[in-house]
């Protein structure tokens, strides 16, 4: 009687292990993609574009162009102002205290790259195709682009405007702010209750990330509208992204978004 695995898994081990090896070295060759500066002019009115606006599913495998991507990028989540809410720079989506929580990846056939607004780049992530745990359609995992929404609790949110950043919930009505000593006559301030670990940085509302994927999701099917594309704004394998991805805890996949030409 033989001990060990039986022949057949292990070389389904010994060939995950390849594999394994295989995607580390690919992740050492890949680069960081400067984009072109985005076109910040031109394209469609809103109003036309509103009017074209829609879910479509059926999306080629034509590659976009450099522009095209940066474009989209930029329309999705990029720097329009160097100066916005709370010490940070503003995008061209709207976030909940300008927290700018939400990250998106890129799952692309030669891997997965971050979006880092500043310097209006792609970093590498994975070298591993992905798109076909971000989009479970098998005719759609070939779509050239699919862009994965995270969250991260980890990010913090910058000083309100004309204020110290925020040390707990907003003071009760008739209460003066934290840190500061109540005016003679006013009992004093009751303490703030501790955070919770996970959870969202207090005086947001929960589900807020939901919010604002929403918003940057709104931004790029306005953006394929102006420019002929095919976008599909679907759920996704998150747990299998996450642990593909290399996720920490902080960072929670909700959403995705395939983006590609029109299947002829």
């Amino acid at each position: 009687m033989r001990h060990g695995l039986p022949l057949g898994q292990m070389r389904i081990a010994a060939c995950a292990v390849l594999l394994l090896c295989a995607a580390s070295i690919l992740a050492q060759e890949l680069q960081p993609i400067a984009l072109p500066p985005p076109r910040k002019s031109g394209g469609m009115p809103l109003m036309e574009a509103l009017n074209l606006r829609q879910t479509i599913r059926s999306i080629g495998d034509r590659k976009l162009p450099d522009q095209t991507l940066s474009d989209l990028l930029w329309a999705a989540f990029g720097v329009n102002r160097e100066k916005g809410p709370r010490g940070k720079v503003g995008r061209t989506a709207p976030s909940a205290m300008n927290l700018q929580e939400i990250d998106i990846y890129v799952a692309m056939p030669g891997g997965v790259y971050l979006y880092e607004a500043v310097p209006h780049r792609l970093s590498p992530v994975v070298a591993a195709d992905l798109r076909g745990l971000a989009n479970r359609r098998p005719d759609a995992a070939k779509a050239p682009v699919i862009l994965i929404y995270v969250a991260d609790s980890d990010k913090k949110p910058g000083p309100p405007p004309g204020g110290p950043p925020p040390q707990g919930q907003q003071p009760m009505q008739g209460q003066p702010p934290q840190g500061q000593p109540p005016q003679q006559g006013q009992p004093p301030a009751p303490p703030m209750p501790p955070q919770q670990p996970g959870a969202p940085p207090a005086g947001t509302v929960p589900g807020f990330s939901e919010v604002d994927t929403g918003f940057i999701g709104q931004n790029v099917y306005l953006f394929c509208a102006s420019e002929g594309l095919a976008a599909w704004f679907h759920g996704t394998d998150k747990e299998g992204l996450a642990r593909a991805m290399n996720l920490r805890e902080a960072q929670k996949v909700l959403w995705a978004q395939t983006v590609g030409y029109p299947a002829e």
